[in-house]
């Protein structure tokens, strides 16, 4: 499973890099207002900055919603450095955008995905990922796990190449579970990923091996 981090705080994105485990960055105009960057040029500069931070993939947003905007956007933001994938909602001329930039060679992410039809279109026009949004199922009383299920027996019937990134994953267990079920790529926040170090007896038995050094010494 790759893991990404879900933010446009460069500071997290370091931090996740340097713990060794990270395999790329998801990025939205939410999270970039976030940060407090606004403005296309600064946008722009912090892709290539985050960028320059890691070594795997980096999703950035279109905010066009027709496709000749989203080919320009698109375009341009795969321009600016080769780790970037081409984020995509998926409504219909979304999914005709998916198509153009599968067919230029241009890596895409296409997000927004609640259902499994969805997911099928987007693995249809050459989509290199689909952002299933489990946090956002659960928040409305519906279990996106099993939507990550059914995506992955569709894709497995089929063999489509399109990577499953569960998206809006809010904790450890979401991480975990999503392992368990098959999805390719999870992206969280920072906090769920180092979540995975914790357990109590691993704390309790570094703490007897510490305590039976110093009586050793």
């Amino acid at each position: 499973m790759k893991f990404f981090i879900d933010t446009a705080n460069l500071d997290q994105i370091k931090e996740a890099e340097a713990l060794g485990v990270l395999d790329g960055v998801t990025t939205n105009p939410s999270l970039m207002a976030k940060e407090g960057i606004t403005g296309q040029e600064n946008i722009l500069n912090h892709y290539k900055a985050i960028c320059e931070a890691v070594s795997g993939d980096v999703s950035a947003e279109v905010i066009s919603v027709d496709f000749e905007g989203m080919v320009k956007e698109g375009e341009a933001l795969a321009a600016l450095h080769p780790q970037i994938v081409v984020k995509i909602p998926m409504i219909e001329d979304g999914v005709k955008a998916l198509r153009y930039f599968s067919d230029k060679g241009i890596k895409t992410n296409c997000t927004l995905i609640f259902s499994a039809g969805q997911a099928l279109l987007a693995a249809k026009a050459g989509a290199t990922y689909v952002s299933p949004f489990i946090g956002r199922l659960d928040d409305i009383s519906m279990d996106g796990l099993i939507l990550i299920e059914e995506i992955r027996d569709i894709y497995d019937n089929y063999a489509f190449d399109t990577e499953i990134l569960a998206a809006s994953v809010r904790h450890t267990m979401h991480i975990i579970n999503c392992a368990k079920i098959g999805a390719d790529v999870m992206t969280g926040p920072l906090s769920a990923i180092k979540g995975l170090l914790n357990h109590p007896l691993t704390d309790k038995g570094l703490a007897q091996f510490l305590a039976d050094h110093k009586k050793g010494n």
